[in-house]
């Protein structure tokens, strides 16, 4: 059974409790509770006192925290941080008023109710709760002002805490400004780590020279597929060429064959002589007589009774005669076969 300390006049709101939340979420929690008294108590009792209605108090600070704490679940609340609040603020309330309204360009009484309940909250923890950075309590009352206050009061709230932080923490604001520049100075500067002589020649030595036609850079080689076994090769399909491709191919495989195929040369077909055709007597060169010798057309008898003549003629000339008489002796035998070939179609045709 645990005992507990019955309540004093004095000091209401010290109570024996057993466990109770202290992280940080549970003191903001905390804070957020006491905001909503507060905000409470000045619309009421605070405001009854100022306008001279002390008769109509009747919502002490004490009753809105036993109220709270009984419509709501406060087990994830800081509650020993909730009733420190909620019980010295009300006490402080002219002297925090005082720090407040140094700061303002209006009567304190005409700013919201939201907004000045933030600042008493803030202001207060700047004031007692030296272990909390004012940074902190800065940062805590821009998201009371975010939850709770209206689109722009973050403006005045922010201004007025920004003033009263180096008034009642000046030696923690004015250590805090120094800090950047001190640790900045303090900062050793990086040190590039230098390979030592003996390393590098070894190093330089130990490269294999690259040949000029040999390209150093390696090749990059391609992705093993997902799935791929260790040593099992990468089977690449095999892309069909499109049809304007196969017809240039094709192309350029017949002009080939065309080029490599070599020229026919033209025959020229020897015409049969007979040689009772020709007559020793016109036969003047005597080439052209050893080549009809030479092929039997000529006998040697006939050439015998062939006058020779004395004159002399030069190669062009013998040539050129030759010419002329072996196309000569070629057309009458040509002449004479076609008119024997028509005397022996005549019977046929009677």
């Amino acid at each position: 059974m645990s005992k507990t300390n019955p309540a004093t006049d004095a000091d209401q709101f010290d109570i024996n409790e057993s466990a109770y939340k202290t992280s940080h979420t549970a003191v903001r929690k905390a804070r957020r509770f006491a905001m909503q008294g507060l905000y409470e108590w000045l619309m009421t009792d605070r405001r009854f006192e100022q306008t001279d209605h002390r008769e109509w108090k009747a919502n002490a600070p004490h009753d809105i925290a036993a109220r709270t704490r009984a419509n709501n679940a406060m087990h994830t609340v800081h509650l020993g941080y909730y009733h420190e609040l909620m019980r010295h603020i009300p006490e402080q309330v002219e002297e925090l008023d005082a720090l407040i309204a140094q700061h303002l360009d209006r009567e304190i009484g005409l700013i919201d109710p939201v907004e000045h309940a933030i600042l008493l909250v803030g202001v207060y923890e700047l004031k007692d709760r030296f272990e909390i950075p004012y940074k902190v309590v800065l940062d805590e009352a821009m998201k009371l002002n975010t939850h709770f206050g209206a689109t722009d009061a973050h403006k005045l709230i922010n201004a007025v805490l920004d003033k009263l932080a180096p008034e009642l923490r000046e030696l923690e604001v004015a250590a805090d400004e120094k800090l950047p520049k001190v640790a900045k100075a303090a900062k050793p500067a990086p040190v590039a780590e230098v390979a030592p002589e003996e390393t590098v020649a070894d190093t330089i030595n130990d490269v294999e020279p690259v040949d000029s036609e040999v390209d150093a850079t390696p090749k990059r080689e391609p992705k093993p597929r997902i799935g791929l076994k260790p040593g099992q090769p990468i089977k690449r399909k095999r892309v069909a060429p499109s049809t304007a491709t196969a017809k240039a191919a094709s192309t350029v495989k017949d002009s080939a064959e065309v080029t490599e195929q070599p020229t026919a040369e033209p025959k020229l077909e020897s015409a049969e002589i007979d040689p009772a055709s020709i007559d020793p007597a016109s036969i003047e060169t005597t080439s052209l007589k050893e080549a009809l010798l030479a092929a039997g057309t000529l006998t040697t008898d006939s050439v015998a009774e062939q006058p020779q003549e004395e004159a002399v003629e030069t190669d062009a000339e013998v040539d050129t005669d030759v010419a002329a008489e072996t196309s000569e002796v070629i057309t009458e035998t040509a002449v004479e076969e076609s008119a024997d070939a028509a005397d022996a179609k005549k019977p046929d045709a009677e």
